[in-house]
């Protein structure tokens, strides 16, 4: 009986192609223990096991949202163990919502101060004959003065 696609051993290449990912991103998630170490075919090959192909997914999307390589190095320790690292990664992923979070609302600030500073260069502009300095930047200095 032959084996399907899907269940044989796969090069790092073809994982890699199927993953989207390159073959040194392998050896980087190798090294840094997110995929168990690859088994060698005789002619030096690194062979993974269909399983691989899912866990880099998983990594991928990990990372996309914020996860750390050392944090899941942790999780997938307790988890290749037998354990249940899922009250643990429901956390991480509060914690990193409630960062991006912070980070949207600090964009949110800057966007509305570039927003206001645009507006003062443009007067400052039309006031300043062609060729001659504005002093743009020295809005900020003003600002930081007037803060004081």
């Amino acid at each position: 009986m032959r084996q399907s696609a899907s269940a044989k051993v796969m090069q790092s290449s073809e994982l890699a192609h199927l993953a989207g990912v390159s073959t040194d991103t392998l050896r980087h998630y190798e090294r840094n223990r997110l995929l168990p170490p690859a088994q060698r075919s005789s002619s030096g090959y690194r062979l993974f096991p269909p399983e691989a192909l899912v866990r880099v997914q998983m990594i991928r999307g990990a990372l996309s949202v914020g996860f750390s390589i050392k944090e899941l190095r942790q999780i997938f320790a307790v988890r290749d163990q037998g354990g249940s690292p899922c009250h643990h990664v429901r956390k991480l992923g509060t914690e990193k919502l409630a960062g991006i979070e912070a980070n949207i609302r600090e964009l949110r600030s800057k966007h509305h101060e570039l927003k206001r500073t645009l507006i003062k260069w443009d007067l400052l502009l039309k006031c300043t004959p062609h060729g001659k300095r504005a002093g743009l930047l020295e809005v900020f200095a003003n600002a930081k003065e007037k803060s004081s």
